[in-house]
């Protein structure tokens, strides 16, 4: 690693060094912290493919998987080593160079050499913030919430800006460049059209402004066809590019998320609707003949006789041969929104929301690997190990999961708990909560026959969230459950079958969310930090410090002398907890997004990132 360190407040810049980077990056921010691995998969959001040599480059969470489709019916995956650090937003390959450009939001664009689809490398980075690109003729079209960027890269070591194009209304998704116009898509203002024939002076030569929100564009021959959200697909004239005039549409089922032209039809990706072919054959009239309705579809890419849609859950290969009988002919499951941690050993279990337990083998962290997955019935929203056994609660309930073999977890008990979001085993019990059904407490001396024995509940306290009953640590004879508005609530469980509250403990405006008790004190996060809460006497506990962090926490893990704080858009905040009356901050890592949950062992802090899966970072504080 290496690090510049501006003295005061001891902030480090860190980077991963292994990264070949053609100008000034944007750094993550970072004190005392700096990254180690990752394994960033998460919901599948977009696909393209590689027609020549029938290879399928899917965007998933943080990461790219390149699979090999030569057999339709058994997609085998070639590679899994393009981790990019932020989440991707888009997708463009070149065939030729056979190179792919990944747009990486704030983090600026990838580009990777894919010459050997197994051992693809990174050849080059660019610090341009990139919501959705386009490459042609050595130029990239760069597109983001403030405008359009034109970067000559004939010399990739030295990117030139050659042109730019901003509009104060704009509030770009996606860009395609045909001949010399680029077709823009604003969410708030539908198509522009930009004259590209003089790259240093781009100019807005036509406009229209489609009714929903649009977000992906696809030109074919003198149609531009927009995927406009809840106002479905819509069809635009551009033969004459300064008059776009739109000539049919089609209110698709579902919000229209991508699209894709091919022929005489017209394939939407649609959130809740799957996938969706209009025959748009007369433009006027747009006929809807076929439908996969596979749930939030977010991509696709037709190539031949096949359909590529890139969902929440995976890749899906749909045979669309007779587009009013499409169906599924292939699939890979990739892993989904990352909910919890844990770690044991040298496995961490990731919770993934709608694709259930990841077991992710750490022994080397700067390299992790999935090696073992086991689906549960429901969206999984917490995990804790014990023993041979992981025990994962998921909206359905409980479920026991033997992990002994962690190349092949298999489920051997459950219990049905509905809503269930937070679990904490001890001693051969499990406490789960939920936030509509309060505690319970299930006997899991035999796993493969889990009993519930108690049940402890307030109705005014299960409405909703943030009403609802969100955590739980189990401390000794008592569990300390965190409620939402209703704050910290200390229920003695010495007796599982009679659970009873003795104390609790009210944060305010301070919704309670995350839970973590050591030494007499409990850790909870919520509002916009950390609360230290002395518990010595259960019956009467009461705040003792506190640290502010602004953005709203979620997850807690005390370890030594520290608290790490996962923000749910501010990263994630190391807190010295030494003088529990006075905790300060005492490292950080930023540039993520959306972080749930923690977990430490050692120097090591595995992150459950929601669209990223799992990161690895080391902490060392600068006194060690």
């Amino acid at each position: 690693m290496f690090f510049i360190i501006i003295s005061g407040r001891a902030v480090v810049f860190a980077e991963d060094p292994k990264l070949p980077i053609n100008q000034d990056i944007t750094y993550f921010d970072s004190l005392n912290m700096t990254f180690v691995g990752n394994l960033p998969f998460g919901p599948a959001c977009h696909i393209i493919i590689d027609t020549t040599r029938r290879l399928a480059l899917c965007g998933s969470g943080g990461g790219v998987y390149i699979f090999d489709i030569m057999s339709l019916s058994t997609p085998q995956i070639l590679s899994d080593k393009i981790r990019t650090r932020g989440t991707v937003c888009d997708l463009f390959y070149d065939g030729i160079s056979r190179k792919l450009f990944v747009a990486v939001g704030s983090l600026g664009i990838e580009v990777w050499d894919i010459n050997n689809p197994s051992n693809p490398t990174m050849i080059s980075r660019y610090d341009y913030t990139a919501n959705s690109i386009y490459v042609s003729d050595s130029r990239v079209y760069i597109l983001d919430h403030s405008g359009l960027r034109i970067v000559d890269i004939s010399t990739p070591s030295k990117p030139q800006l050659v042109g730019y194009y901003s509009d104060t209304l704009f509030y770009g998704n996606d860009v395609e460049v045909v001949g010399s116009y680029a077709y823009v898509i604003d969410c708030k203002a539908g198509l522009h059209i930009i004259d590209l024939s003089i790259p240093s002076d781009p100019q807005q030569i036509g406009h229209y402004d489609t009714p929903g929100c649009a977000r992906d564009v696809c030109v074919s021959g003198s149609h531009a066809y927009v995927a406009d959200e809840y106002a479905g697909l819509r069809i635009i004239d551009v033969s004459t590019p300064s008059e776009p005039r739109e000539v049919g549409y089609y209110d698709t089922s579902g919000d229209a998320h991508n699209v894709f032209a091919l022929g005489s039809y017209a394939y939407v990706a649609a959130t809740k609707a799957g996938l969706r072919i209009i025959d748009v054959s007369i433009p006027s009239n747009p006929q809807e003949v076929g439908c996969d309705t596979l749930l939030y579809a977010h991509d696709v890419y037709v190539s031949g006789s096949h359909a590529y849609v890139a969902a929440t859950n995976g890749l899906h290969g749909i045979d669309v041969s007779q587009p009013s009988k499409p169906h599924e002919v292939s699939f890979f499951d990739t892993p989904n929104t990352a909910r919890s941690v844990y770690v044991s050993d040298s496995y961490a279990y990731v919770a993934s929301y709608s694709s259930g337990l990841r077991v992710v083998d750490i022994s080397t962290p700067s390299k992790p690997q999935e090696v073992g997955h086991c689906n549960t019935p429901g969206y999984a929203w917490d995990v804790c190990i014990s023993g041979r056994y992981a025990y994962v609660v998921d909206v359905c309930g409980l479920c026991v999961i033997d992990v002994l073999t962690s190349s092949e977890p298999r489920q051997v008990g459950s219990v049905d708990l509905p809503g269930a979001t937070g679990i904490f085993v001890a001693n051969s019990y499990a406490y789960t909560v939920a936030g509509n059904d309060g505690l319970r407490i299930i006997d899991v001396s035999m796993p493969s026959k889990p009993q519930e024995v108690g049940h402890y509940y307030k109705p005014y306290m299960i409405v909703s969230a943030p009403v609802g009953y969100r955590d739980v640590y189990v401390s000794g004879s008592y569990a300390y459950v965190t409620s939402g508005k209703y704050g910290l609530r200390v229920i003695d469980v010495s007796t599982p079958s009679s659970p009873q509250e003795i104390g609790s403990y009210d944060t305010q405006d301070f919704f309670a969310n995350g839970v973590y008790v050591k030494n007499s004190h409990a850790y909870i996060t919520g509002g916009s930090g950390l609360r230290i809460v002395d518990v010595s006497e259960p019956s009467c506990p009461k705040e003792i410090g506190s640290c502010d962090i602004l953005n709203p926490t979620q997850g807690v893990y005390v370890s030594d002398s520290y608290a790490y704080v996962t923000s749910w858009d501010g990263g994630i905040r190391v807190i010295d907890i030494s003088i529990p009356v006075k905790p300060k901050l005492a490292g950080y890592y930023d540039k993520l997004s959306y972080v749930n949950d923690v977990f430490v062992s050692g120097s090591y802090v595995y992150v459950a990132e929601h669209f990223r899966g799992l990161q690895i970072y080391e902490f060392v504080p600068l006194d060690r």
